[in-house]
This record gives structure tokens, sequence and C-alpha cells, in this order.
């Protein structure tokens, strides 16, 4: 026998079972990019991988660990996407949709990053992001708050996240920080994780978000970089919270907030949750306003967020919603040839009267018993059921399944009628 294929680790199907939960959780998202009218744009999953390095940063753990890189026929260097933002700035500047314009724009689709798989984090996973272009002031920014804030509440999860803010500067004011930081991190380098001192010639910000406890002590009493803000940074950031105080939504200002990504500058935030164990980071976003030259467009703003669309399934089944299920809502029994072709034409019939109805028919054979078990099983609200004698009658059996009714017969201007209550 023929050893059997397995799927590449940290790469994951979605089986039957699941997909209710995803459309669900995409349907949301698509109502809100909506109501905030955000545009979608779609890029390649492979780009050229100098795209990354110059964005993302050399030094990060995705340019440095992370990313899938190959080299094609040509000997050029390619890059799986290990996220999106870049993909909409270089797409934004190839088509001349940014310099003196403002965008909003949105994307969804799968992402790739060799780390070790677990939980809620995988080798292909899925990303939702909002990107806008533009925009100067802290409102786009307050903005792009708000959007988490309204999917939660459409998740019924709002009491469940924490909303952490902090703000990076300027270049300039980020450079001055860093000699701070490292003179302080120095002080103190026999007593860091091996990571953390590797990091502090090469991204010192980072050592900021180190998980290590040992770590995590000193870095407590480190210099905090939003008291070393220049002046226009602290002015947005200021703006920001009063408008973030004015909308009600809860914050708290965390100081050793600084993301991953090189990008990053004044705002930066994250959503973080306790529903998903060490996994907490559910949405995490903020400015990059020199981004768009960096990757030789003009300079223009922008902001942007990104959400794990596995970390929102996991959410939405913790919340156990009950529109995670996706029950048929019609199931067409047949018994006989005859009854079996007039159960396809009836089915097609139901369907061009009610496009939002979903329809099942039975296929496969099988008593009637067996297949009004199936019609119950399938989560149908009622079951229709032909023989050959209704076949020819055009007369059709109506059972219902979830409440209390007696079968009863009608012809297809009744059965019309009655499937206009369903839905």
């Amino acid at each position: 026998m023929a050893k059997t294929i397995q799927a590449i680790r940290g790469m994951n199907d979605c089986l039957p079972s699941q997909t209710p939960v995803w459309q669900f959780v995409e349907a949301r998202i698509r109502e809100l990019v909506n109501s905030y009218h955000y545009n979608e744009i779609r890029t390649p999953i492979v780009e050229n991988t100098d795209l990354f390095k110059r964005s993302v940063g050399e030094a990060t753990d995705i340019v440095e660990k992370e990313m899938y890189v190959f080299e094609d026929r040509n000997g050029e260097s390619l890059a799986l996407r290990p996220e999106g933002t870049a993909c909409a700035v270089r797409a934004g500047n190839q088509h001349g949709l940014l310099y003196n314009q403002q965008q909003r724009l949105w994307y969804m689709g799968p992402m790739f990053r060799h780390e070790r798989p677990q939980k809620g984090r995988y080798r292909q996973f899925h990303q939702f992001g909002a990107e806008a272009f533009g925009f100067e002031g802290p409102d786009i920014d307050v903005e792009m708050i708000l959007m988490g804030a309204r999917l939660w509440k459409a998740f019924g999860i709002s009491d469940q996240v924490e909303l952490q803010i902090n703000s990076l500067g300027n270049a300039q004011a980020r450079a001055d920080y860093k000699d701070i930081l490292v003179k302080y991190l120095e002080s103190h380098f026999d007593a860091l994780d091996e990571d953390s001192k590797r990091r502090l010639t090469t991204n010192p910000l980072r050592v900021l978000d180190s998980k290590n406890q040992q770590t995590q002590a000193i870095v407590a009493n480190a210099p905090k970089l939003i008291d070393h803000l220049d002046e226009e940074s602290a002015q947005h950031f200021s703006q920001l919270c009063e408008r973030l105080d004015a909308t009600g939504i809860k914050y708290r200002v965390n100081p050793s907030l600084v993301r991953g990504l090189d990008y990053y500058n004044r705002t930066v935030f994250e959503w973080v949750t306790t529903m998903l164990g060490a996994q907490g980071t559910i949405c995490a976003g903020g400015r990059y306003d020199g981004l768009v030259e960096q990757l030789g467009g003009k300079s223009t703003q922008g902001v942007g967020f990104a959400m794990g669309i596995e970390r929102l399934v996991l959410l939405v089944e913790a919340s156990q919603l009950e529109a995670m299920r996706n029950p048929a809502e019609v199931y067409i029994t047949a018994m006989g040839d005859e009854a079996s072709k007039e159960a396809i034409i009836l089915a097609e019939k139901i369907r061009n009267a009610f496009s939002y109805l979903k329809v099942q028919l039975h296929c496969g054979g099988g008593n009637f018993k067996k297949q009004l078990k199936k019609a119950d099983a399938s989560g149908a609200d009622v079951a229709i059921v032909i023989g050959e004698a209704e076949a020819l009658s055009k007369v059709y059996g109506v059972k219902w399944l979830r409440k209390d009714s007696e079968q009863r017969q009608v012809n297809e201007e009744e059965l019309i009628e009655l499937l206009a209550d369903i839905h």
C-alpha cells in the first residue's frame, strides 16, 4: 500500500465541520469594513524578498528566522509574504494609489512564517488587515482602534479583551532613546537572557517585550520611551488619548509595547485577551509614516492593523456563539425514480424563489425512515416528503422537524407560501 501523504507541518486543512465558524468570522469582517467604507485590495502571496527586508527590518525575527525564501528559475530571491502591510504599500506605490491621496484599504488572506506551530499560531496562517494612507492626525488612529472594538462587540467578547497603547515617537526620538536604553541594559548585561543580549546590538527596543521573567524585571525599571518623545509625537499621543476617552474606549498605556516590526512610529496598539492562554494578542497595529518613502514612494502617512483569523476563530469558538452552526433549512426526501426526478426539479424551484434558503436534496436512496433521520441530523426546520404518488399529483408532504405540528399535504403554490416564513 502506498504511503499516505500528509499536510505540511503547521499548514492545516479547514474541514467542513470547521468552515461555518470561519464563514461567520469572515462575514462579520466584511460587514465591518463596509461600515467604515474601506476598499479591498488583493496582493500576490509571493513577493520580492527585498520588500520585507527593507520594510519589516533585517534584524527582526521575521526576516532572520521565519520567512519562507527561495530562488526562482531566474535566480531572483522571492518570499512567501509573512505580513500584509508591506504588500499593500508596494501595490500602492506601483499603481499610483498613495501620493497626495487618501486611501482606506483592507485585505484578507494567507501569510507564511516558519515558526514553531502551536494553537492559534501556524506556518500558514490567515490575516485580516486594514491600512489607511494620507491621514496625519490621531483621528485615523482612533478609527482603527474603534474598528477592533466593534468587531469584539459583534463576537460578544468586549468584556474579554483589553486595549494597550503606546507611542514610539519619531525616528530621531527613537534613536536618542535607543542610546539611553542600551546604556541602561548594558549595566545589567549579565542578567539578560541570551536572545535579549543579541538584540541589544541589533534591535534593542525588542528587549522591552521580552517574555523572559528575569529580563522583564530589569525592563520594568528601564527608562520609558514615552518619557522621551519629541514634542509633536507627545501631542499626537495626548490627542489620541483624549479621543479614546471621548468614545468611552477603555485602554491601558503600556510603555513596553513596541511591536516587532521596524517600520512603526508614533502610535502602536494591541488588543489582548486571556481567553487564548499564552497567545494573548489578537489584533495589533500602529502608524508607519516613513514606510511608503522607505519603499520607493513619496512621503505619505500610514497607519494600520492586522488580526490573525485563526485566533479570531478560536475566540468565537470559546464564546460558543450559536451563529457558528450552519444547519440546512429545508431537506427534500424522495422515494422512487419519478419522485427523485421531481425532487431535483422542486429543489431548484425553491432555490429560485428563495436564494437565501439552505436547501439540501437527499441523494443516494434509502427508505423514508433513514431519509428523515438524515433530514433531522442536517438541522433543517422542515422536510419535504415526495413519493411516487406525490410526484404524479404535484402535492408534497411537509413535515416540521423543530416544532410539534402534524404533517400536511400542500401543492407547489402553498409550499412556496409556507417556506416564505422559515427564514
